[in-house]
């Protein structure tokens, strides 16, 4: 997008705002789901101001126009704003509330903010309204502020819902259906309703692709002790599937029908709402009558624990993905420095060589390949109008994975270019001490995940260094792979954010030098039994990504012993584990790898 492009949009904007008593809009970053990653219909806060970033929230008044965006998009977002009004309003944290104080302090009273109650987040607007009130400004959430200026807008996604089957599924809807609606049963609730994505298509063992990346399809859901209605577009459940779903009990009806449906609850009822994943529209469409219980969504904490099955076949979609990578830099280091490869180069053929694999559907998200300085952009993306070459000496950092029916796989390793120096081997080094430090935790059940954050934190702040990212973010089965509760971070933590068997986390500390390089190394981690004692039941990690770290990037006198011998049994395990399904070059890679030090 040009700057003379987001001038023409913000001017249409600021004259609907002129004739509707308007004196700011706020453009989050959100869709009536509250997903992380939005179809493009819901992709207004790009498409007003040219910032590609997934989070980010806008806000626009009469003579101001302002982008809030934490530290991991700041380098982009300054590049994509440029030379436009929008100003970067630089937060640390996703969850920091300075936009809230901004409007606090800039709006008068009697003022109108608009935003879109239909995807702003209930737990959002009550913040929200809290800040305006000190402001004595009025909050507005009637209506869309783009509808009326964004003419060429994408139709809702129209793809087909399809059923995720045994063996990969392997715990009936009816089993999923009665665990929830037990828990509904524990809140004294007749009634709950689900808007997030990930957790309808979990309860339901359906899978869509309505979201890039997320096997997910755009839906609503609402739950009573004898039955279930799934609100989706029309057309997107066929006949025969409408069918299967109608033998446990479950009616499919028009999406635009969810809101109807939550108004006509009868006076009396009780409602399971989670406050955090519903929308403010939604939650104002329930009638006064009905007796509201807020809880996290039952399905949310379900679907985190992975059973003993779906465990097995996410070990060997790690398997299969761990030799996919081994052909892939096989492949690299045979031709690296011989024929040109370019950021781009490395998201085509990883996909290809993970599209090789049995069971693979699709990336988990867009690959991440960065050259030396791009590689100090945590979400940095190569595109065909800006990308590096790799050549010359250096890091290349590559973070991918994909989406198998039997798990979802998230991965970076960073490899030696020629020659890096030894500068860079010492972040490198120190990112590797933090990832094996937590990968050797033994905690608690029940531990409140964000206070694991230090563990992989503390050899990177021995150097007086830190990085803006979580350490960890919980990962579905083959379904989203950002998924909570739990989350390795310096989120405050909260009841629902403790650990249990079964959660699959993400462990990727890193260190990033704006303008020369950045490192990051993760492995994803299953949440296993460690036995008991008078103190309790403990929890340990079993690391499941199965793929060699460069050696070559490594000062081996800054490890321990025990972090030596950590990174000499992974690398064994590895090449036990994937060495059975490659041959060849890939092979021959793998087993060099491997290689104790």
């Amino acid at each position: 997008m040009t700057a003379t492009l987001v001038s023409a949009r913000l001017a249409a904007l600021r004259q609907h705002m002129l004739q509707h008593g308007i004196a700011a809009c706020l453009i989050p970053s959100s869709d009536p789901h509250l997903s992380e990653y939005l179809p493009g219909y819901w992709q207004g806060r790009r498409w007003l101001s040219g910032f590609h970033g997934s989070v980010g929230t806008l806000i626009v008044t009469r003579d101001f126009a302002g982008l809030w965006a934490d530290s991991r998009y700041w380098v982009q977002a300054e590049a994509e704003l440029a030379g436009s009004e929008i100003q970067l309003m630089k937060i640390q944290t996703v969850a920091s509330p300075l936009h809230l104080e901004w409007l606090a302090a800039n709006l008068a009273s009697g003022d109108v903010l608009a935003v879109d109650g239909d995807v702003l987040g209930l737990a959002a607007a009550r913040a929200l309204q809290t800040a305006l009130d000190k402001a004595g400004a009025t909050l507005r959430t009637d209506a869309d502020p783009l509808a009326a200026i964004w003419a060429e807008r994408p139709a809702l996604p129209a793809a087909a819902v399809y059923e995720h089957l045994p063996p990969f599924a392997s715990t009936p809807r009816r089993d999923k259906l009665a665990a929830v609606r037990a828990a509904m049963q524990q809140h004294g609730a007749d009634a709950h309703f689900i808007s997030t994505l990930d957790d309808i298509a979990w309860l339901f063992n359906l899978r869509g692709a309505d979201v890039n990346y997320n096997p997910v399809f755009i839906a609503h859901a609402l739950l009573r002790h004898d039955g279930a209605t799934l609100f989706v577009g029309a057309g997107k459940i066929d006949a025969a599937l409408a069918a299967t779903l109608a033998a446990d009990g479950i009616t499919v009806a028009d999406y635009h029908a969810a809101k109807p449906a939550l108004a006509a609850l009868p006076a009396g009822s009780h409602l399971l709402l989670d406050p955090r994943r519903i929308t403010l529209g939604l939650r104002q469409a329930v009638a006064d009558g009905v007796q509201v219980v807020e809880a996290i969504n039952p399905s949310t904490l379900q679907k985190s624990r992975k059973t003993a099955d779906e465990v097995a076949h996410v070990r060997e979609a790690m398997a299969q993905d761990g030799a996919a990578l081994a052909e892939f830099f096989a492949w690299f280091e045979a031709n690296v420095g011989r024929s040109r490869i370019t950021e781009l180069t490395i998201d085509e053929e990883i996909t290809a060589s993970r599209a090789r694999r049995p069971g693979f559907v699709c990336p988990s998200f867009a690959t991440i390949a960065g050259f030396n300085a791009n590689g100090a952009l945590p979400h940095y993306r190569a595109t065909e109008d800006s990308h590096s070459d790799i050549a010359g000496d250096g890091l290349l950092l590559i973070d991918s994975g994909g989406q198998y029916h039997g798990g979802t796989t998230d991965i970076t390793r960073v490899l030696a270019v020629g020659t890096p120096s030894d500068a860079q081997k010492h972040d490198f080094t120190l990112v590797l001490k933090g990832m094996i430090q937590l990968s050797l935790a033994h905690f608690p059940q029940g531990t409140l995940s964000p206070m694991l954050d230090a563990l992989a934190r503390a050899p990177i702040w021995q150097a007086n260094i830190d990085f803006g990212h979580g350490v960890g973010h919980g990962v579905g089965y083959f379904l989203n792979v950002h998924e909570g509760p739990q989350s390795i971070s310096r989120a405050i933590p909260e009841p629902h954010m403790a650990m249990e068997a079964g959660m699959i986390t993400s462990n990727e500390p890193g260190i990033y030098r704006p303008g020369r390089w950045g490192v990051r190394i993760e492995n994803l981690l299953l949440n296993v039994d460690a036995g008991s004692s008078e103190f309790g039941d403990f929890l340990r990690f079993e690391t499941l990504t199965l793929c060699p770290i460069d050696t070559r990037c490594i000062l081996p006198s800054l490890l321990t012993p025990a972090e030596l011998a950590w990174l000499n049994a992974y690398h064994t395990e590895v090449l036990t584990r994937v060495s059975p399904l490659v041959s060849g070059d890939a092979l021959a890679w793998l087993q060099q790898a491997t290689r104790p030090l």
